[in-house]
């Protein structure tokens, strides 16, 4: 019998030859490997001649055919048309990344929905429910027993809904009922489902709790036309701050309760397949031809018995049909035999299908289970199991065929609730506790050295002295810049969390201090204070343990800097009392916690003992040998000294802090210092300095910092008014503020105030000076800058001076005496 002619219409003749070889590999029952094996071919080339990449030579075409028996020669003209076409762009293979979009080009929309199933089978009614639900109320609630195809469902029912809901499409598991982990808390979801919109940081709210982010999330769908998947839920209460308020978007629930406390959300309930279903989605998945040839056919009471085994849930009929598929020579009877070995529906065809796989593919797959997070890739994959990246990759790629392991986005993959409970149970079973204990451990160790490794490509704060926690893994995912170390963050946020309990819960205490360290960047980019305050208590109760006066020393220092960082002043004064006497061995680490009370006592309004902490601190810095630290401090000094009104000493120094290279703009004393000498030189140099505050609002943008273009747009209009463009100053202060009010930043305007008065007062705005004068006096003692108020009592002073000369007078009385508790008289 020969192979059937190619269908006319195909525009790519590679397109249709690997069609026609894919049809050649379902003849013959095999998997890749093994069809490769039989046909003396290797693997990876087989894979790409079945995936178009490349066109087989002939001889190949040939022992394909000869090995399901079919002639070759009507497939010689299509061979022939592929060959010649080879001078077009080559396809890209499924493990290569699409390349980057220039810079400043637009992200496309984001889409995080898993594959749909292609075997979709029955569920008209009720996806006809679902779509009328969204249809009418935009939410809905899918639930059901484990197994039942919810997510399925819910997916298949996204994808169809996506065209209509282009701006983003949305998924996160919820974790309600995943084995050995706690349900997903509605903060880091939301935060989560925010990051996949690209919300900055700086518009994300710490303070106010869930309400807060909820309010965010609502605000932020209000807009957008968007379908989100909130996949296993456990309670209403875990998905009710998830879900939009007014606008377009959609949701879709799933959960295994009914979620009664959602009285406005419809539910879809769903059950078990019916006999007719659960046979057609057997014979689909499993490849089988039908008709009387077909081997479900051949023998009804094997395969009723198989739809019995499976109990006509979706997942379980699919992992069997994936072992007929790839089993050609196996009887509906075998496979009845072999599931019926086991204990129960799911755990036969689970163990069914690990049995198929290699020993030390069963001891990879038994080891995932062990994994504290969600998806994982191949990095901590190898980790795990102490294999090579390669081995771990294929691996991984075997788990995929064999129906064990998901894909849910390139170069990701996750295990299914009930398939994850199985591979745990397998390894407690079938390993070792040294042996469990030890993998666990190189998870932890992967964690702690990647994040250090994204935390150095970061380059926001200076690096974290290096990881002592564990040994460092054979690979580690390649950081080029800080913009794929915070997507890496990004992306391992929840599994970070879940690997830092894991850490807590065995009790590796250098981990758990070590990992929140590395974190510290990518909270103060993505994630705000609350939850990095909670790491460094933990942190510090583990360096207790630990008894390490150094380890001790930096969790004192490092929670009283995110103390700081939440306005927790005397809780921060503290931890840097708890701290000083325990690093007085360590140049580098006295070096930052000098300069991190530096920042301390500057906010609190004192003068004359920051500036000396902070000159200190890069004296320390130089004598640790770290350039970058002294550049650090000297660019906060001059900044420091620039609102003492010293413009000469302030421009020398950020000179000086400029003076060393930096490869990214952004890095924090090259901003520092940029804005510092525009401001400073502004009067002397007005076309400098307006080339420097350009080049620090470019670099701000860049990194997509929405405070620090505020900062930068403020002096910028500082600057401006020194030069008497009063338009134009006056321009960028209102875009400085406007950006503060869009990031709901209150407490950022006590550093804007002041100079944004002033320039009201000398554009002859006398009004508004005052306004915003009081609105600083007003909001500095609540925030305790004291300094800030004595400003403002200045400034009032100035605006009254020709109106009320008696309150301009009692203004600047309470300024000097303000001034005379901050700065020390001679």
């Amino acid at each position: 019998m020969a192979v059937q002619q190619p269908a006319a219409g195909h525009a790519d003749p590679r397109d249709e030859l690997a069609a026609r070889l894919r049809l050649l590999q379902e003849l013959s029952g095999r998997g890749v490997r093994a069809l490769a094996r039989d046909a003396d071919l290797s693997s990876s080339s087989l894979s790409r001649y079945l995936g178009g990449q490349t066109v087989p030579p002939w001889s190949a075409v040939i022992a394909l055919c000869r090995l399901v028996k079919r002639d070759p020669r009507p497939l010689r003209p299509l061979w022939v048309r592929a060959s010649s076409s080879l001078a077009a762009p080559p396809k890209t293979s499924r493990q290569v990344q699409p390349p980057s979009p220039p810079a400043g080009a637009p992200r496309p929309p984001r889409n995080d929905l898993p594959r749909d199933m292609p075997d979709f089978t029955g569920r008209e009614a009720q996806l006809a429910a679902v779509l009328a639900a969204v249809d009418g109320s935009r939410v809905v609630a899918v639930d059901g027993m484990a197994g039942v195809g919810k997510t399925c469902l819910a997916v298949h029912a996204a994808h169809r809904l996506a065209d209509a809901y282009p701006d983003a499409q949305l998924y996160v598991d919820l974790h309600g009922f995943t084995a050995g982990r706690e349900p997903l808390d509605p903060d880091p979801a939301l935060r989560t489902l925010l990051a996949a919109l690209d919300v900055p940081s700086e518009k994300i709210p710490q303070e106010g709790g869930i309400e807060a982010l909820a309010a965010c999330w609502r605000s932020e769908l209000a807009h957008r036309r968007a379908v989100v998947v909130l996949d296993n839920a456990a309670d209403a209460d875990q998905v009710r701050p998830l879900l939009p308020g007014a606008g377009p978007t959609v949701a879709l629930i799933t959960s295994r309760n009914r979620l009664l406390g959602l009285d406005e959300v419809p539910p879809v309930s769903l059950d078990v397949l019916s006999p007719h279903e659960s046979a057609e989605l057997l014979a689909r998945a499993s490849g089988d031809p039908g008709g009387p040839d077909g081997r479900l056919a051949r023998d009804p009471e094997s395969a009723a018995e198989v739809l019995r085994l499976c109990g006509h849930l979706p997942l379980a009929l699919r992992l069997a049909a994936a072992r007929l598929r790839h089993r050609p020579g196996w009887t509906v009877g075998i496979l009845v035999e072999r599931m019926a070995e086991g204990a129960t529906e799911f755990d036969t065809a689970f163990a069914m299908s690990v049995r198929q796989l290699d020993r030390a593919q069963r001891r990879f797959f038994r080891l995932l289970g062990l994994l504290p997070g969600s998806t994982f890739d191949e990095y901590v994959a190898a980790a795990l199991a102490d294999v090579p990246l390669r081995g771990a990759g294929a691996m991984l790629e075997d788990l995929l065929d064999a129906h064990l392991v998901q894909q849910p986005a390139a170069g990701r993959y996750r295990l299914h609730d009930l398939v994850r409970q199985h591979a745990r149970r397998a390894a407690a079973e079938q390993e070792s506790k040294p042996e469990l204990e030890q993998a666990l451990g190189r998870v932890l160790d992967y964690y702690v050295h990647a994040a250090a490794a994204a935390d150095a490509a970061a380059s926001y704060l200076s690096p974290a002295r290096e990881v002592t926690a564990g040994r460092p893994p054979a690979a580690l995912p390649a950081f080029t810049d800080k913009h794929s170390a915070l997507f890496w963050f990004t992306t391992e946020y929840a599994n970070l969390m879940a690997v830092f309990e894991a850490a807590a819960t065995a009790g590796a205490d250098v981990h758990v201090c070590e990992l929140p360290r590395f974190m510290r960047a990518f909270f103060a980019r993505r994630c705000g204070t609350t939850h990095l305050n909670v790491l460094f208590e933990h942190s510090l109760a583990a360096a207790q343990r630990l008894d390490d006066p150094l380890q001790l020393a930096e969790a004192h220092s490092d929670l009283g800097f995110a103390r700081y960082n939440a306005g927790r002043m005397a809780e921060a004064d503290a931890a840097y009392e708890a701290a000083a006497p325990l690093v007085s061995g360590n140049t580098r680490s006295t070096a930052e916690l000098t300069m991190r009370r530096g920042y301390l006592r500057w906010d609190e309004g004192h003068v004359e003992e920051p500036l000396g902490l902070f000159r200190r601190a890069g004296e320390l810095y130089a004598d640790a040998g770290c350039p970058m630290g002294t550049a650090h401090a000297t660019a906060y000094e001059a900044w420091a000294l620039l609102q003492l009104g010293d413009r000469e000493n302030a421009a020398r120094l950020a000179r000086e802090a400029l003076s060393l290279p930096h490869t990214d703009p952004a890095w924090p004393p090259t901003l520092t210092a940029r804005i510092t000498l525009g401001v400073a030189i502004a009067d002397e140099k007005p076309d400098e300095a307006m080339e420097h505050l350009e080049q620090a609002l470019a670099s701000a943008r860049e990194d997509g910092h929405k405070h620090n273009e505020a900062w930068c747009l403020n002096c910028q209009g500082v600057a401006l008014r020194q030069m008497g463009r009063y338009d134009e100053a006056l321009a960028c202060h209102r875009r400085a503020f406007a950006l503060l009010d869009e990031l709901f930043e209150e407490h950022w305007k006590i550093h804007f105030l002041d100079g944004y008065a002033e320039t009201c007062r000398l554009a002859g705005l006398p009004e508004e000076a005052l306004r915003l004068h009081r609105q600083a006096l007003d909001l500095a003692p609540k925030l305790g800058y004291r300094f800030a108020e004595a400003l403002a009592h200045e400034g009032i002073a100035a605006a009254l001076d020709e109106t009320d000369p008696p309150a301009a007078a009692e203004h600047r009385t309470a300024a000097q005496a303000v001034l005379q508790d901050l700065i020390p008289q001679p």
